[in-house]
Formats: structure tokens, sequence, C-alpha cells
């Protein structure tokens, strides 16, 4: 028990002693943020009509402690966020010309991104010294993982020894959009904890850190009218703390919003530990379940709710454009890294091709963790209205599992075509290229998943950074299934597009697909502007 400080000075008011569970619980119900919601839109749409422009508004509320009614305090026009200036701009990083420049570099990887970021070094060991890395320093490390979402978005950057452009940092640094250089061997023996250093990705493929605070400009051009370019451009976007911010840029849509981000930055408890507590066995991992779920009697309700709030942020800021979901495609060894993964997950080989994507729902040991996922999705389109989602399934080997899978999302409330629901696949395994008339007669449509399938076809692992120097999604090989892709999607009367990342590193890939008829492209958010201009031309 502990005492909550109400107000001194008065001789209404005493501290009153407040048990645990009811400080965890939250101020006001569902129904009572609808109708905030509603009295606020009045409000505001009170005084933009006096105004004769859109206004909007300070609220103030407050919830009375007698008759628990809502009541409005104040409003007052909002003078801070309205203000900005809502001209999108694309920012250009520009290095400037330090004769000196090659005598400060210090090591050199492949670049993500194209920015340029200053700060100071913070070298991490492991996930345990996450917490001594400070806002806008720059993380250096011999590798990350999905441990090391929630603190990497405070990093101003990321230098890691090993990866390439496909590794978990890199996909995340993207997401974040955050510059990184990957696979800088020797950076952790090479760069100290403290050392200022920059780290420049603006100049193509690889990546430079150099000594000290080397200047840079960054030209910021305005995009008040561009050209269309004649493909629908979306954006990859897994962070919802983000959505609405990157909104604004004039994109169609949304072509992959990941869920791995959300369940492991906000639910963080594997979800069969949820569906199955008896299994697990660390007190620990109780105890955290229980912290993150109080208040839940039904702990599979609480990833269902999570879920579907995180995920009903980024379809809610793009409405009414197209937000493509894709189910959860963690692989096991990510799986296991949640909270009592370990009972749940096996421990695979080579886990890039194992026990992941559609396989994974229709079995037994993931079957129920599915219809959570499925449940949270229906609350998003059906409760929520936001019937913008399309659902996504990644890494489909066959056409029975296909069937299999649009069969167990209609047991659980998700029926093809019911509702204007869609759902696509994902086109990342050479199956799906080669038999594309038959999955065309499955799907409604198609995103092409360029880094699995490259890693396919070209038998790479591509989490590797020993064969990382193969691993090239301009292969002929691979420009090939594109190719094929496209035009088999196109013979089906089938949409088709692309949410890998080989078009935001490459743009004669980005024309390579648009000479193709490709239907869209998702881009990664700092490369929607420069291929829009790119294109636009």
């Amino acid at each position: 028990m502990k005492l909550i400080y109400v107000q001194e000075g008065t001789a209404t008011t005493k501290n009153v002693a407040v048990p645990e569970r009811e400080r965890r619980h939250f101020a006001i119900n569902d129904t009572e943020i609808l109708e905030l919601a509603r009295q606020a839109t009045v409000i505001e749409d009170h005084y933009s009509e006096q105004k004769k422009t859109w206004c909007p508004m300070d609220i103030e509320w407050a919830k009375d402690g007698n008759d628990g009614k809502l009541y409005i305090v104040q409003a007052r026009p909002e003078t801070v966020h309205s203000q900005k200036q809502h001209v999108t701009v694309f920012e250009e990083y520009i290095p400037s010309k330090d004769p000196h420049a090659k005598e400060l570099k210090i090591c050199v990887g492949k670049s993500v991104g194209r920015k340029i970021a200053t700060g100071k070094a913070r070298l991490i060991a492991s996930a345990k010294m996450l917490s001594q890395l400070q806002q806008g320093e720059i993380l250096v490390t011999d590798m990350t993982d999905p441990d090391w979402e929630p603190i990497m978005k405070t990093a101003a950057g990321i230098i890691t020894n090993r990866g390439g452009r496909t590794c978990h940092a890199a996909i995340v640094s993207r997401e974040l959009g955050i510059p990184a250089i990957v696979g800088a061997t020797g950076a952790t023996e090479k760069i100290k904890t403290g050392q200022t250093i920059t780290i420049d990705c603006s100049s193509g493929e690889t990546g430079i850190v150099y000594d000290g605070a080397v200047p840079f400009d960054v030209k910021k051009i305005p995009l008040t009218s561009i050209k269309k370019p004649s493909v629908d451009i979306m954006m990859n976007l897994g962070n919802p703390d983000e959505a609405f911010s990157l909104a604004r840029l004039p994109v169609s849509g949304v072509g992959l919003a990941r869920l791995e981000f959300i369940i492991n930055n906000s639910i963080q408890i594997h979800p069969m530990a949820l569906v199955h507590p008896e299994r697990v066995l660390y007190p620990e991992d109780r105890e955290k379940i229980e912290q993150l779920t109080v208040d839940y009697e039904d702990k599979k309700q609480f990833f269902v709710d999570k879920l579907a709030q995180e995920t009903g942020t980024i379809a809610a800021a793009f409405y009414p454009r197209p937000v493509i979901v894709r189910m959860s495609d963690f692989k096991s060894n990510e799986y296991r890294k949640l909270i009592a993964g370990t009972f749940f997950e096996p421990t695979e080989e080579n886990p890039m091709i194992g026990f992941r994507g559609a396989s994974r729902y229709a079995h037994e040991h993931y079957r129920a963790a599915f219809e959570l996922e499925c449940r949270a999705m229906k609350k998003i389109r059906e409760e929520m209205g936001l019937t913008n989602v399309i659902l996504m399934i990644p890494f489909v080997r066959t056409t029975t599992e296909a069937k299999s899978v649009i069969q167990l999302m209609q047991s659980y409330g998700l029926t093809q075509g019911q509702k204007d629901l869609r759902i696509y696949m994902m086109c990342e395994v050479p199956s799906n290229v080669i038999l594309i008339d038959q999955f065309s007669k499955i799907f409604d449509g198609f995103s092409i998943g360029s880094n699995d399938l490259t890693q396919l076809t070209l038998a790479v692992d591509r989490d590797s950074a020993l064969v990382a120097d193969i691993f090239n999604e301009r292969d002929e090989a691979v420009k090939a299934m594109l190719a094929t892709a496209i035009t088999g999607a196109q013979r089906n009367n089938k949409k088709i597009g692309i949410c890998g990342q080989a078009p935001s590193d490459y743009p004669e890939i980005a024309e390579f697909l648009v000479k193709h008829g490709i239907n869209s492209m998702s881009l990664n958010p700092d490369a929607v502007l420069k291929e829009i201009l790119l294109l636009g031309k």
C-alpha cells in the first residue's frame, strides 16, 4: 500500500492509501474516451466554423468525483503543433569536402539509409548494458536482435561489426529513420565509448565512420508540387509512434505494416504463454507476465487488445488509404526471446527457412496464437471501423498451405471478400513465382518480398555475414524472378507490389520494376521522397 498525494492546503482533501491494483486501473473507460472524442470534435468544428478556417483546439476536461460525469473545463486554440509548417520537404545530406576526411576514417561497412549523424559512441556488449545508451548517442555493437528494439529508437545512429543490409539492425534502423552502418568489421575494437564520431550513409552502398564531428550540410527541398509517379508509392512502417507524422508524406498508403515490432515492443510476451500459462515454469517470467497484463483476467485478451490498438493506430493515421498488415513473421529464434518464449519454441539450425509464416499458423504449436492475431485484426476492421486494413500472409510454401490458412482465418471470423476483406500473399518463395497462376486463384493480390526471394533464389542465408557479398537483388536470376512474378500477376488481373528493400536501396531496381508494370512500391520512410522525385521526373 502506498500513499497518493491529492492536494495540500485545504481542509477537504487528504492522503488516501490506495491498493496497488487500483492504482493500475485506467482513469477512464473506453466509453468515456469515445465521449470525450465526440465532444472534442464538436468543439473543434464550432470554432473552425467561427473562424472560417481549421482551428485545432487545446481542450481540458475533468471527471467529477461525485456524479462521475465528464466536464469540459477549458477550450482554447492550440498554438504549438498547428503552427508548424506542414510543407513536406526532402532532406538531402551532403558531406563536407574536407581534404583530411580520409585521415579521419575509422572503418567502413554497408550503409543503411541516406543520412549523416554525429554523436558520442556507446559500446554495448550485451542486452544487459542497453540501459547505458543515452539519447542521441551512436550505438556500437557486434550485432542486434529484437530484444534491443525499445532502446534503439533513442540512438542517433547504429554501427555493427557483423550483418548485411537485411540484418536486424538494418531493418529496424530503416523503420526508425536513423542511419546505420552494418558489417563494419572491427568497429567495437576501433571505436571507444565517449568518442565523438560521424557516420556517413549519404554516398551509396558503403557507409563510412569518421573520427570526430565531420561537418555536413542538409539541403531541404520543398515538395509543394511534384509530379506523381506512374506507380503508387507506399511506405513500410512498423512503429505506431511514427504513424501520424509519417502519414503526412505523399504516399498512397502502407505497403507493409509489420506486426513483429508491435509484438516485441508493446506486448513482449510470447502469445502461447497467454494461452497456456501453466507451461510457464520460471517465476520471473510469470511475474513479468502478471505485471504487463494486470487487470486482465483473460490474459489472451491483453494480446488481442494491445495488438489491435497499436496496429489500429497505423491504420487510423493513413485512413482511408490502404494499410497492408502482414501477419506475424517472427522466426523461432526471435520468438524464443519473447517473455516465456523458451517454453514454446524449438531450437532450429536455420530458423530463417524453418518454422515461420503460413506453416506456423496452422500448426498445433501456434494455431491458438494465430487465432489471437486474427481476433485483433477482426477488432480493427469491425469494431474500430478501419476497413482500409488488408491482411497479408508471409512465407507461403505451397498452395495447400495457402488454402489451409484462408480456411483457418475464416473459422476465426475473417472471411475473404466479406466486408471487403482482402487477403494478400507475400511473394517471396520461388514456388510463389513458379505457381503464380495457382496462387492467384487463392489470394486477392501479392507483395514481393525481395529479401527472402533473393535469399531463396541464390541459396544465401541473409543473416550470414560470411556470404553477405553474394546476396544481391540485382542478380540476373533475381530480376528474372521479379519480372515473372509481375507478369504472372498481371496475367491473372491481380495487383502486385513490392515491400522488400531492393527499390529503396537501388534506383535501378525501382526503374526495372516500373518498366515491367508493377502496381506499387512500398519503400522505407527515408527513401520515399527521393524515389518520388526520381520516378516523377
